[in-house]
């Protein structure tokens, strides 16, 4: 099992790094082609982003993980639960298609509106109007993406998951600076680029649905709100998972506003886009556990949950500290590298964020991990409540109340203190669960 699950884990973290990394990329070449505006408009854009992902991994990764606890449960019984099985992965594409085409309707004809909910002025609206137009017309097929690489990891092939999301990634790496910068689209190049990379994503998932190995089939069956709602509970947690980054980026965006105006929401953004990587980090140790605690969980198998318990919060710990050294001791190389008219502000803001904020994810990791294990051991009480305290509560609280006393570094305190706080409720969480399920064995 230690095999396996470091295999499964090394393999996610590549892959989610992989995914960040274009976002990353975004933030690099919008700051060299439009400036500190241009990171604001992305900001704004994120939580768009945040609510489109989160959607499509609680439809997602909660069939998915509906998936493999079924099968196994047919296996262990001995009969041929294919047929059912096969329904998980047609309603997921059925209900992201509809998810999707709601999303790019309202890109299409209120991306203005969209702009300014999210707190942009007359001239963030401008520059960013395009870019939401383009990335929210291809809703669709983000969420395709999302579904049918986690039907591919739960389906036993982790390296075709991976791939998936490295190459998607790089084609959005090198696109966003040919669309930029030789065409000289700008915003709209970039936006083109991230909208394009899901179908990259898709196209390298059907290496896996066209092989010997797949056991997944899509079959045309009636539509099942029942099996959606069963699917959308395990799904809970990633759903508000995702939420609470898209929800956390739009409170900060306009607390900081106040503060500090647009050059704070460009230091924020600075701190966020580059928090995306490490929460990167943390996904991938907790999507590459997850099929293995919902196999563990379809056999009965408390012995090997509780030992991937044990590796994946060693790993986010530790995976958190080597995180935290790097950001102490490269922290004005990050900031430069996205303050390409070298403002001193948006240096000393994001100097200051940067090494507040990343404190917190020493606690975070493991929350990250904890709130998927929940998911997938159909802890789903436990894994909603974890999930909405850590993404609509405890840092929106935080931050509201320590931002007026002590402006922008209260903005930056809240993220470590809320993490804290939810640590011991995830400590608690994860001891009542795994004590259920050994009093039901």
């Amino acid at each position: 099992m230690k095999n396996r699950f470091f295999k499964y884990v090394s393999q996610n973290i590549l892959a989610m790094i992989g995914l960040s990394l274009y976002i990353l990329a975004d933030t690099y070449f919008i700051s060299k082609a439009v400036g500190a505006n241009g990171i604001t408009a992305l900001n704004m854009a994120l939580p768009a982003y945040g609510v489109i992902f989160a959607l499509g991994q609680m439809v997602g990764v909660g069939s998915a993980i509906r998936y493999s606890i079924v099968k196994e449960q047919y296996r262990n019984s001995n009969k041929d639960g294919s047929n059912e099985c096969d329904k998980y992965f047609s309603g997921a594409l059925f209900w992201g298609l509809v998810i999707g085409v709601i999303f790019a309707v309202l890109g299409l004809v209120f991306p203005d509106k969209i702009v300014e909910i999210m707190g942009g002025d007359e001239t963030i609206v401008a520059i960013g109007v395009p870019y939401f137009r383009i990335f929210m017309s291809f809703s669709p097929f983000f969420i395709f993406n999302y579904t049918c690489n986690a039907f591919v990891r739960n389906d036993g092939n982790p390296s075709v998951s991976m791939a998936a999301t490295l190459i998607s990634s790089l084609f959005n790496i090198v696109f966003d600076y040919i669309l930029m910068f030789p065409l000289g689209m700008g915003m709209p190049g970039a936006a083109l680029a991230t909208a394009l990379s899901p179908v990259v994503g898709v196209m390298i998932c059907m290496i896996h649905f066209l092989s010997k190995k797949n056991t997944v089939k899509f079959k045309w069956f009636k539509t099942s709100l029942t099996r959606l709602f069963h699917c959308c509970q395990v799904g809970m947690s990633a759903f508000v998972g995702e939420m609470s980054g898209a929800v956390i980026v739009m409170v900060f965006n306009f607390i900081i506003l106040r503060l500090t105006g647009n050059i704070g929401v460009a230091a924020y953004g600075v701190v966020a886009n580059t928090a995306l990587v490490a929460v990167a980090v943390f996904n991938g140790v907790a999507l590459g556990s997850q099929p293995l605690i919902s196999e563990s969980y379809g056999k009965h198998n408390i012995k090997d949950i509780k030992l991937i318990g044990k590796l994946g919060v060693a790993t986010a710990l530790g995976l958190a500290v080597i995180i935290v050294i790097m950001i102490w001791g490269f922290t004005d190389t990050i900031v430069g590298v996205f303050n390409s008219q070298g403002s001193d502000r948006l240096l000393s803001l994001a100097r200051v964020g940067l090494r507040i904020y990343f404190i917190g994810f020493l606690f975070a990791g493991i929350n990250i991990f904890c709130s998927s294990a929940l998911s997938a051991i159909a802890s789903v009480k436990w894994a909603f409540v974890l999930s909405i305290l850590k993404g609509f509560v405890v840092v929106n609280v935080c931050a509201a109340i320590l931002a007026p006393i002590f402006g922008m570094n209260g903005v930056w305190v809240a993220f470590p203190l809320s993490e804290f706080i939810l640590l011991i409720i995830s400590g608690v969480a994860m001891k009542k669960s795994i004590g259920a399920l050994e009093s039901e064995k």
